[in-house]
């Protein structure tokens, strides 16, 4: 007797009957959104602390502000990754938060007409002045060419030889926000005119930024969608916990057994390397990749945080198992050469749970940033030992792999059957299983998860996979899965063991 869905037995009209079945038919399904959170202006469109999915820069522009942290994050991730779904989570500036400020005093006037190479927040503008041009109208047109740009992220005011710069949000985030000329130097092409002088804030950065938003409704609204990939411009502490917590192992995170959503948080934090070695071991998630940044790269940090998980979300969704080293993050600029992280010091900071980033550390990437290594901050378990589970951020985008494809073949083929022990006769077409074969299923989905280079060890894995029906609820089958999921080629050691001349005896 074949078990059907719908078609009725005592249905007594004459004809043929056909109802479809899906469940042989479906192949594996994984989808990775990429969402950008961060603050919008008070002009954006968009709600604020709800998903919203955005396909163009005119619509990042409407929907967060032009220049705001959104809009300028958009800007990044939409030209390294445009195969990737992109939705905002914007959060509105947080209410009792002060504007970062900073000025650029013209401290003496050109001797000779020429261009001001000025860079704000890494994007460079070109400021034309005259020989004649007293300190103040220096000034004013600096000013009006901030002004006149519209995707900035400050305003500007000039009064007598003064540019006072102010971020167009309240926060913390606003301190991030680098002034200087000149970046790429006199190999670059960029000097300023002869005789003019310019005065920066106290390390080329905004100050007095204050207050960080409030995520509590975004975190409450961001659901089980596929939306597995989050670019977090917010690392202090408190947003951390806040998205660990979202995206962690207990029963309300999106790895926990009731949600069973997944997905990674991307971020970045700026600081000098004896600062960064003293922050990495304060975090320990295994869910959240903090990539260590100079303190002297132009570029806003999240805008790196946008091109990080960009091009994690790209990387990852067509291979989830391949290492992200290499691959490059455009867009960003590096610090200049002589403020970059060492060899050694990059090295460091990967121990205490910090991706890294690198440029030109072979000669070969054309200036532009490489990510080196993509660790995670998970550095202890639960005991607080030691413990490199959840090292790299590939692990767990490999286990969500397996884990969703497990998944969606046991309850695409066994959603609605009935159960029974192994043994039991019954006819063909029944629908009927026993825990050997939902094991089988399972080897098979495993096999096919081998193939694609996800895992390995199929002989092993079905040895050690345990499928049995549970003594206590004979409704229930239970399943230890010991999954071996495969790791990314990250060092080739080599010992060249030369010689001036092989003896001749070995010629032979």
């Amino acid at each position: 007797m074949v078990s059907f869905a719908s078609i009725n037995p005592t249905w007594k009209l004459p004809g043929v009957s056909i109802e479809v079945d899906p469940s042989q038919a479906g192949t594996p399904v994984n989808p990775r959104w990429l969402v950008l959170h961060g603050i919008k202006l008070a002009a954006g469109q968009a709600p604020a602390d709800r998903l919203i999915a955005v396909g163009t820069q005119a619509d990042a522009d409407r929907l967060a502000g032009q220049g705001s942290m959104l809009a300028r994050m958009f800007k990044v991730a939409f030209a390294i990754n445009r195969g990737t779904p992109i939705f905002f989570l914007p959060v509105a500036e947080p209410s009792a938060g002060v504007k970062a400020t900073g000025t650029i005093t013209v401290a003496a006037a050109p001797t000779v007409a020429g261009t001001i190479p000025l860079y704000i927040a890494g994007q460079k503008l070109q400021v034309l002045v005259g020989s004649s041009d007293t300190t103040a109208q220096v000034a004013t047109k600096i000013a009006n060419a901030i002004n006149a740009t519209g995707d900035l992220p400050v305003t500007a005011a000039a009064a007598s030889a003064v540019v006072t710069l102010t971020a167009k949000w309240k926060g913390l985030s606003g301190n991030d926000i680098r002034v200087e000329d000149s970046y790429r130097g006199f190999y670059g092409g960029e000097l300023l005119p002869a005789g003019l002088s310019l005065t920066y804030p106290t390390d080329n950065v905004l100050s007095g930024g204050t207050g960080t938003p409030d995520l509590t409704s975004a975190i409450a609204n961001y659901g089980d969608g596929p939306h597995k990939f989050l670019a977090l411009p917010f690392n202090d502490s408190g947003s951390f916990s806040l998205w660990d917590t979202e995206f962690g192992f207990s029963d309300s995170g999106r790895w926990g057994w009731v949600r069973q959503s997944y997905g990674q948080v991307w971020s970045v934090k700026r600081d000098s390397y004896a600062n960064l070695f003293a922050y990495g071991p304060t975090n320990n998630s295994a869910v959240i990749s903090p990539l260590a940044l100079e303190p002297t790269s132009p570029t806003p940090t999240w805008e790196w945080t946008a091109a990080y998980a960009a091009r994690a979300a790209g990387a990852l969704s067509a291979d989830p198992a391949r290492p992200l080293q290499t691959l490059t993050l455009d867009g960003c600029l590096p610090a200049p050469q002589s403020g970059r992280f060492s060899k050694a010091q990059l090295n460091g900071l990967a121990q205490v749970g910090l991706a890294i980033q690198g440029t030109d550390l072979d000669g070969t990437s054309a200036g532009i940033p490489q990510i080196l290594r993509e660790q995670t901050s998970y550095q202890r378990n639960a005991s607080g030992q030691a413990d490199n589970s959840y090292e790299v951020a590939t692990t767990l985008s490999t286990l969500d792999e397996v884990l969703t494809r497990i998944r969606q073949g046991l309850s695409t083929k066994f959603g609605r059957v009935k159960l029974t022990s192994n043994g039991t006769r019954f006819g063909a077409g029944q629908a009927i299983v026993t825990p050997l074969i939902i094991k089988a299923e399972i080897v098979a989905i495993y096999e096919g998860l081998e193939i694609d280079g996800i895992v390995e060890n199929t002989t092993l894995f079905k040895n050690y996979l345990v499928v049995e029906r549970s003594s206590t609820n004979p409704d229930t089958v239970e399943v230890l899965l010991p999954p071996d999921i495969v790791n990314g080629l990250r060092r080739l050691n080599v010992k060249a063991q030369f010689r001036l001349q092989f003896p001749s005896s070995l010629a032979a």
